[in-house]
């Protein structure tokens, strides 16, 4: 492979999958949540456009984060797949360069759109009154825009980066996909200033949005205490709970991944963590939100009854 790496642009991703029994059973459960996600995600989204009760704003920023762990996972897991079952572990150049872009993209996009949601819930918990000024249709909209272009811009700069640096070493990225840190590795380069940039991104993208989401849902969870229905009070905990639990499976592994010093980081530990934000993640989301969401299982039902009673 040595030989090859010399003459080839081609990188070569050594995988998730060890080639063995214990790897065939993996690669069968990643499969299966895949395709969990798939539906999981794809069933929320078309159940939010289909459903009148749901247009609103929490609904159509859930939409945007359904969308997203979509191309999240679909960017990730279906060439990794074929890796595994044709033993092809050659990226083109290009191809590493997409997948990385889509992958910054995504994951910037994912948590600007979660820090999104939790102000959603701030303002309809403290400040109901204002809720439909303050977040009305055109102000959804623009944080919504704003996190998908906010997202590709942050992308296009360090992809662009990656792509045009030296790589004098070995092209053997150790990871399931291309992911910029690890291929920096591999760069015939000082990237101490990059790294810096790196660190300068996921403060804002990832620490800052989630100190604000932890300040937002600390007011709201005031503000539960002090209302006098119960029946209000339980609706206020179960949906914030149930956002908590997805910011905080989201950002701590994506955290503690890249706010660690190179020299603290192992390849197979990271490999352990990106399967929490690319894969798991992606899955959990939908099953989360419906499974503990009156109204969207209400959706569910109302929409099962109108396909049939249009057959009958």
């Amino acid at each position: 492979m040595e030989n090859i790496n010399e003459t080839s642009t081609d990188f070569f991703l050594l995988g998730l999958f060890p080639p063995s029994r214990i790897g065939l059973f993996f690669f069968i459960l990643i499969v299966l949540i895949f395709l969990m996600a798939l539906f999981g995600n794809l069933s929320m989204i078309i159940l939010i456009f289909l459903d009148t009760h749901l247009h609103t704003p929490m609904y159509f920023l859930l939409s945007q984060l359904s969308l997203v762990d979509l191309n999240f996972i679909s960017n990730i897991v279906p060439k990794m797949a074929s890796d595994y079952l044709f033993e092809n572990e050659t990226i083109s150049f290009i191809g590493c360069g997409v997948q990385s872009f889509f992958f910054v993209a995504l994951a910037g996009a994912e948590g600007l759109i979660l820090a999104s949601m939790a102000y959603d819930r701030y303002v309809a918990i403290c400040f109901p009154l204002h809720y439909p000024t303050r977040m009305s249709k055109k102000v959804c909209v623009l944080l919504i825009t704003g996190s998908w272009i906010m997202g590709s811009i942050n992308s296009c700069a360090h992809t662009a980066y990656v792509l045009n640096i030296p790589y004098c070493r070995s092209r053997t990225i150790n990871h399931f996909f291309c992911d910029l840190a690890t291929m920096l590795t591999l760069a015939c380069m000082d990237t101490w200033v990059y790294e810096y940039t790196v660190f300068l991104s996921i403060t804002l993208f990832l620490v800052f949005p989630f100190i604000c989401i932890s300040c937002s849902y600390g007011r709201v969870l005031l503000a539960i205490c002090r209302m006098q229905s119960t029946e209000g009070r339980k609706k206020a905990y179960l949906t914030c709970s149930t956002h908590i639990a997805v910011v905080s499976f989201y950002y701590a592994p994506f955290v503690y991944t890249y706010l660690r010093p190179r020299s603290f980081r192992s390849p197979t530990e990271d490999k352990i963590l990106a399967v929490f934000y690319t894969i798991l993640t992606p899955m959990l989301n939908p099953i989360i939100y419906s499974l503990r969401n009156k109204e969207v299982m209400g959706a569910l039902r109302r929409v099962i009854q109108r396909f049939c009673s249009v057959k009958i």
